[in-house]
C-alpha cells in the first residue's frame, strides 16, 4: 500500500477536508482575507496548504505545525511567481516579445530556484491565457494574442519551473486560468465570457493541452463563467476534457475564493451546493473560500457530494506532496539545486531581448556626441514601477531606473532630470521645468506610460492612452525638440499597448519598454545607446484606436473584405482596418532582408512533413538579428480558416553583410483543424505559405502548395 493510500484510509473527513484546503499567509495581499488563525488551524490539520507565504524560517515554523498535528502530514507552499521571485525578470507579455523558447525556459528556472529556497513549492504560473482585448489588465501577466505561441510558452515555462525532478529543486506548475479568461466581455475582469465553442477549441485551449503534455503538476481554473457556466464548476471541461479526454491526473486548485463566489454567480443556493459543484466538477483545492472544509459535510448529508469524490482529491493532493518531497525527514528543509546562472545577468539578458523599437526615424541608437540629456517624465526615475505587478517578494531595492541607467551607460553626458507630470492626475505645474529642460538639450528622452498597479488583476481600463496629462507634456516636450531641430525619443512603461498614433507620428523614435523588472534602467539604456541592438517583436498586434479592440492577424475572411473604392465592405469610417503594428513588428539597428522562400514540396499528404527554407541577407554595416514567421492559410475548407495563422518562427543572427538560411519543418499533420464536429480534419486542397518578419501581409513572401487526399 502506498504512503497517500495508508494516510488515506487512517485520515477523518475533517482530515481529508484540510488536505483541500488552502489558507494565506500575510505576506501578500491577493484578495479578501478571511478563515480565522491559521496556526491554529494547521495544529489541527485543517489546513492542508498555504498561499502568500514565503521564506525558510516562516516556512519551517508552518511546516513544524502541520508536522505537530496527528497524522504529521507536510503543508505545500504557493504563490504567484508569474515574472521572477526575488530576481525580477520581464512581465511576461514583454518577456514574449523575444520570441525566445529557451530564455522563457531560463528564466522560469531561476525563478523556481529562488522560489524553492525561500520555501515555495508551488508557482500559480505560467498564465497562459491568450489575450487580444488589452483593455484587460492581465494581458501583462501572459503570451499575447497566438495560440501557437503561448502553446511554446506554456511548455518552456512549465518545464524551467519543474525542472527534472520537482523532489530536487523543482516548483510545481499551476497553469492558470482554464480556459478563455482573456476573452472576458469588455476587457473588464472577472466578467462572462460568451463566445463559441470553436474558438475554445482552436485558440483558447491549446495553450493548456501543451502544459497537459509537458507534464505540469497543476492547473487553475478562472474566475468567470464561460456562456453561463462558471470554469470552477464546469465539469464538462474540467472532468471531462481535461481529465478523461487529456488524462490530466495533477491537482486542480481553485482561484481566490472562488468555490464561494459560485454564490454570486448565481448557480449555487448557498456553500453547501457552492462546495459540491466545485469538487463534483474536479477541483481539488479549495483556496481560500474555505466552503470545503465548512460545508461538504453538510453536502455529503444532502448527498450532493459523494466521499469517493473526497478521496480522490485527497489522493491527489497527497500524490504531489510526495513528488515534490515533502515527506522527507524534515519537510521544512527542502533540497534546493544550485543555480545554473546568475540570475541578475538573464534579468539584463530578457529585458534587453524584450525592447521593442517601435519606430525610429534615425535618432536612435543615441548619437555618441549628445552632451546634455533632457530625461523627462514620469516614468523616468521611478525605479518603484519597473517591477510591474505581481512582484510582491521581489528585491525593490535592486530595480534600476532609466535615469539610473542613463546616467552609468553615458557618465560623459550630462542628463537633466525633470518628472514634469505624475503618471496620473491634472497637476501640470512640473511641466515648465521640463519644458525648460528641452531647450537646452541634445536630446530628449520622454518616460511615459503606466503605474505598475494600473496593469495586472483588477486593472482593465476603457481608455488606452496616456493617464492624466502626460501626453499634453509630451506634444510640448516634441514640439520644442522639433523646434531645435534635436531628436525626441519615447519609452513607453506599461503592462499593455498603449494607444497614441499621434505620438507615434510626432516622435523621432518610440520604443515600448514595457514592465522590464529590476534590470529596466541598464537595458533600456544599453538598447539607446545601441550596446544592444533592439530585437524584441510584438506578440500582440498593437490598435491604433480602442474602437477596433479586438484586433488580431489571424481574423478569418469575409465575404467582403476591404476595398478602397467600394463602401460596401468591412472598413471602418473614422478608422484603418489595420493595427498600429502588427503582430511581429519591430525594428532593429541593422539591415537584414528576406532574399528567398522555397518549399521541398508543393503536394504533400497526411503522414508528410514539409521543410521550408528561408534565405537572408544582412546589407547593413551593423550585425543584427532577425526573428522570422512563417505562415499558413487554407484557402477553402469546410470551416473557414483565418486569414494567416502561425505555423513556426525562428531567429537569425547576421554579421555585417553576412548571408544565412532558416529551416522550418512543420508536420502536415499540424495543419488539421477542427472540424464541423470540433475533431480534427485534413482535408485536400490549396494552401498558401508564407514568411516574413511581422504577421503585416503586404510584406509577406507567399508560396502555394496542394495537400492531397
Amino acid at each position: 500500500m502506498t504512503r497517500a493510500a495508508r494516510l488515506l484510509v487512517a485520515m477523518t473527513l475533517e482530515e481529508k477536508l484540510g488536505q483541500l484546503t488552502m489558507a494565506a499567509g500575510t505576506q501578500a495581499l491577493t484578495g479578501p482575507v478571511a478563515g480565522g488563525a491559521v496556526e491554529a488551524e494547521i495544529a489541527a490539520g485543517r489546513v492542508g496548504s498555504l498561499l502568500n507565504l514565503w521564506g525558510a524560517d516562516e516556512v519551517a515554523a508552518a511546516q513544524r505545525a502541520a508536522r505537530g498535528a496527528r497524522l504529521g502530514i507536510p503543508l505545500f507552499f504557493g504563490f504567484d511567481v508569474l515574472h521572477g521571485h526575488r530576481t525580477v525578470f520581464p512581465v511576461p507579455l514583454a518577456e514574449a516579445c523575444a520570441f525566445d523558447p529557451e530564455l522563457w525556459r531560463r528564466t522560469a528556472a531561476a525563478a523556481a530556484h529562488e522560489a524553492r529556497a525561500d520555501g515555495l513549492t508551488m508557482v500559480f504560473a505560467p498564465m497562459v491565457d491568450v489575450a487580444r482585448d488589452p483593455r484587460w489588465g492581465r494581458i501583462a501577466e501572459g503570451p499575447g494574442e497566438d495560440p501557437y505561441v503561448a502553446s511554446l510558452f506554456s511548455v518552456a515555462k512549465v518545464t524551467g519551473f519543474q525542472g527534472p525532478d520537482l523532489a530536487r529543486g523543482g516548483a510545481a506548475a499551476c497553469v492558470k486560468h482554464f480556459c478563455a479568461y482573456g476573452a472576458a466581455e469588455g476587457g473588464r475582469d472577472y466578467a462572462s465570457v460568451d463566445i463559441s465553442e470553436r474558438a475554445v477549441a482552436e485558440v483558447y485551449a491549446p495553450p493548456f493541452a501543451a502544459a497537459l503534455a509537458a507534464g505540469c503538476a497543476a492547473l487553475m481554473p478562472a474566475f468567470m463563467d464561460l456562456a453561463g457556466v462558471p470554469m470552477t464548476a464546469h465539469r464538462p471541461l474540467l472532468e471531462g476534457w481535461l481529465r478523461r479526454k487529456l488524462g490530466f491526473e495533477g491537482v486542480i486548485v481553485s482561484d481566490y475564493n472562488a468555490v464561494a463566489e459560485l454564490i454570486v454567480h448565481g448557480v449555487a443556493g448557498g456553500r453547501a451546493e457552492a462546495a459540491a459543484m466545485a469538487l463534483q466538477a474536479g477541483v481539488d483545492v479549495d483556496m481560500m473560500s474555505f466552503c470545503y472544509r465548512d460545508a461538504l459535510p453538510e453536502a455529503l448529508d444532502r448527498g450532493l457530494a459523494s466521499m469517493d469524490r473526497i478521496d480522490a482529491a485527497v489522493s491527489r493532493v497527497l500524490a504531489l506532496k510526495e513528488k515534490l518531497g515533502l515527506f522527507e525527514a524534515d519537510p521544512s528543509v527542502h533540497p534546493v539545486a544550485a543555480p545554473v546562472e546568475d540570475a541578475g545577468a538573464l534579468a539584463l539578458e530578457a529585458a534587453r531581448r524584450s525592447i521593442v523599437l517601435l519606430t525610429n526615424r534615425g535618432a536612435l541608437p543615441l548619437a555618441g556626441d549628445a552632451r546634455v540629456i533632457a530625461l523627462i517624465g514620469p516614468l523616468a526615475d521611478a525605479a518603484e514601477e519597473m517591477d510591474g505587478p505581481w512582484a510582491a517578494a521581489g528585491r525593490r531595492a535592486d530595480a534600476v531606473s532609466i535615469r539610473r541607467g542613463l546616467e552609468a551607460a553615458l557618465p560623459q553626458a550630462e542628463i537633466v532630470y525633470a518628472q514634469g507630470v505624475a503618471i496620473d492626475g491634472a497637476d501640470f505645474s512640473g511641466a515648465s521645468r521640463a519644458l525648460d529642460a528641452c531647450r537646452t538639450a541634445d536630446v530628449v528622452i520622454l518616460c511615459l506610460g503606466e503605474s505598475a498597479p494600473m496593469s495586472g488583476e483588477a486593472a482593465s481600463r476603457t481608455s488606452l492612452g496616456l493617464p492624466g496629462r502626460q501626453g499634453e507634456l509630451a506634444r510640448a516636450a516634441i514640439d520644442v525638440a522639433r523646434e531645435r531641430g534635436v531628436p525626441a525619443v519615447v519609452l513607453l512603461s506599461s503592462g499593455r499597448p498603449i494607444v497614441a498614433p499621434a505620438l507615434f507620428e510626432a516622435a523621432d523614435a518610440v520604443l515600448a519598454t514595457w514592465f522590464l523588472g529590476e534590470a529596466a534602467g541598464c537595458a533600456i539604456a544599453d538598447v539607446l545607446t545601441g550596446r544592444a541592438d533592439a530585437v524584441g517583436r510584438l506578440p500582440v498586434s498593437w490598435p491604433r484606436a480602442e474602437g477596433q479592440i479586438p484586433v488580431y492577424f489571424a481574423q478569418r475572411p469575409t465575404g467582403r473584405p476591404f476595398r478602397a473604392e467600394d463602401s460596401y465592405t468591412s472598413r471602418y469610417l473614422d478608422c484603418a482596418n489595420e493595427p498600429q503594428f502588427a503582430f511581429g513588428h519591430g525594428l532593429s539597428y541593422a539591415s537584414l532582408a528576406l532574399v528567398s522562400f522555397e518549399i521541398d514540396r508543393r503536394a504533400f499528404r497526411f503522414g508528410d512533413e514539409l521543410r521550408f527554407f528561408v534565405g537572408l541577407r544582412n546589407a547593413g554595416a551593423r550585425d543584427g538579428e532577425a526573428t522570422v514567421f512563417l505562415f499558413s492559410r487554407d484557402l477553402a475548407a469546410s470551416v473557414a480558416r483565418p486569414l494567416l495563422e502561425l505555423r513556426r518562427f525562428g531567429r537569425i543572427a547576421l554579421r555585417a553583410g553576412e548571408a544565412g538560411a532558416l529551416e522550418f519543418v512543420l508536420p502536415a499533420r499540424e495543419l488539421a483543424f477542427p472540424g464541423a464536429d470540433l475533431e480534427p480534419a485534413f482535408e485536400p486542397g490549396a494552401f498558401e505559405f508564407s514568411v516574413g518578419f511581422s504577421a503585416d501581409r503586404a510584406g509577406l513572401v507567399t508560396l502555394a502548395a496542394q495537400a492531397l487526399a
